[in-house]
């Protein structure tokens, strides 16, 4: 699985104002930003990052994701300008 790939199969599945994602093809770390998130824990969070993932968890092709999920809130507060 490519970057572009992940990505595109995330931005389909789950609203993102921002996505940016690193990993070497099995190991994978995101930073997800999206209205879908507001009112939401953690927890629900990645699970619904993990909803767009479907089979490609369940089939190892995506071994690891880990995220940092944030609100457009959130993050405007966390970024600069």
């Amino acid at each position: 699985m490519t970057a572009e790939e992940l990505t595109s199969i995330i931005a389909t599945g789950l609203h993102c104002e921002h996505l940016a994602l690193e990993g070497d093809g099995r190991h994978w770390y995101a930073t997800i930003v999206s209205t879908e998130f507001e009112g939401q824990r953690l927890v629900k969070r990645h699970q619904r990052v993990y909803a767009t993932l479907g089979a490609k968890i369940d089939t190892n092709e995506v071994h690891a994701l880990s995220m940092k999920t944030f609100t457009p809130a959130e993050w405007a507060v966390r970024t600069p300008g």
